[in-house]
């Protein structure tokens, strides 16, 4: 008979595939609980518990929470579920966040202790660089070494420059739907500039950055806009991409769009409006 898969496949096909979930595992029970230590629960971003279990009503509401608000913002949480009386007396509220620690209240007639981590689990964000100028391959190497997957767009001939690379294109047809947040970088340096801009104007993103100077941009984006391209998707095209640190060699620069990259990233997590899948 084939073995059904436990929780611990579950969760690996679930990473490699690019899903993004949360993970609920219980760490310390005191007194009589529905679930023990070590159990396991993958809770899925529209708040359903896909597999395992962490016990009953007691504690759900407090954990799927938690789970929402970890796969918001990418930081666990460690959520501590206790009956009134025990929170009343260490002086906690039901709600209330203390050194890391979100309390909430058993009304349940265990009326036990369950302290559960809750972990985001979340697909690897990914920047999609089109071109093979020196500044694409210096930002994909950049962008692998900071934990990033590199996607790579150019023509055949020119895949060759990229070394190594998670996902290779040839061409520039970037697919709609992308798992996680996607950083588009457009690097052509002359070679397929129009074509590039095209496809990455077509699909989002949470990042889009022209290497060029921002003349050579605006006439681009002229060109683009008596092609039909709409204002809306104009506006979003950063150029010259990166941070103003006075870059002038591939590598400074790639430095720079990186970095870039990295404080858009962070910031959108702080406000907690990065996308589930981030």
């Amino acid at each position: 008979m084939k073995r059904a898969p436990d929780i611990l496949d579950i969760i690996s096909t679930r990473k490699a595939a690019g899903e993004p979930f949360a993970l609920a595992t219980v760490v310390r029970t005191v007194a009589a609980t529905a679930a023990k230590a070590g159990a396991k629960a993958v809770i899925l971003p529209d708040g359903t518990i896909s597999e395992g279990w962490i016990g009953g009503g007691c504690a759900r509401a407090a954990v799927l929470k938690a789970a929402k608000d970890a796969l918001a913002d990418g930081k666990s949480r460690l959520v501590s579920v206790q009956p009134p009386d025990v929170l009343e007396g260490g002086g906690h509220k039901p709600g209330e966040e203390q050194q890391g620690v979100r309390f909430a209240k058993n009304m349940c007639p265990s009326q036990g202790t369950m302290d559960i981590f809750v972990e985001p689990v979340l697909p690897r964000p990914q920047i999609v660089i089109c071109g093979s100028s020196p500044v694409a391959v210096a930002t994909a190497d950049l962008a692998k070494r900071t934990g990033f997957a590199v996607t790579v767009c150019a023509p055949a001939a020119e895949q060759a420059a990229f070394a190594d690379a998670e996902r290779r294109i040839e061409g520039y047809a970037l697919p709609v739907d992308a798992s996680g947040a996607r950083y588009v970088v457009v690097s052509t340096q002359g070679r397929g500039d129009e074509a590039a801009l095209l496809a990455a104007l077509s699909v989002d993103a949470d990042y889009l950055a022209f290497v060029g100077s921002g003349k050579k941009a605006e006439a681009l984006k002229a060109k683009l806009a008596q092609d039909g391209v709409a204002a809306e998707r104009l506006a979003r095209l950063k150029a010259p991409a990166g941070l103003d640190l006075g870059a002038i060699t591939p590598d400074e620069i790639a430095i720079s769009i990186v970095a870039e990259i990295v404080a858009v990233r962070r910031r959108a997590q702080s406000r907690g409006t990065a996308k589930a899948s981030r």
